[in-house]
């Protein structure tokens, strides 16, 4: 079953603007059918967050994306629970990687609490 294939399979069902998103971004890098379902959801939701963080975070255009890139977590996770084995070491390497991408864009990002970096 495809990464997509499976995420439409899922209940309850995601809202539908959200699978077409996830949808989307799969179709724009098929690159990520080879993954483990877990690493392509984590990619998902690392490509989802570069678009938000290149933008304006508080522009109501980014809040799909943002809710997209955490509903990719999220089943990023679901689908590692098949291997419970392999939780630990995904969920220290997404943190890495999600990190990652925000200090990338840490000069684009205005500080939100202030006095804080």
């Amino acid at each position: 079953m495809s990464h997509t294939g499976w995420l439409t399979s899922r209940t309850p069902a995601a809202p539908a603007d959200l699978v077409e998103c996830v949808r989307a971004l799969f179709k724009e890098h098929p690159e990520w059918n080879v993954l483990h379902r877990a690493d392509a959801f984590i990619a998902a939701s690392e490509e989802l967050l570069r678009r938000v963080l290149s933008h304006s975070c508080a522009a109501r255009s980014s809040a799909l994306d943002l809710l997209a890139a955490d509903a990719c977590v999220t089943y990023a996770f679901e689908a590692a629970a098949d291997e419970p084995g392999t939780i630990a070491a995904r969920a220290e390497l997404a943190m890495r990687r999600i990190a990652a991408i925000a200090a990338e864009c840490e000069p684009a990002v205005p500080h939100l609490i202030p006095g804080a970096r």
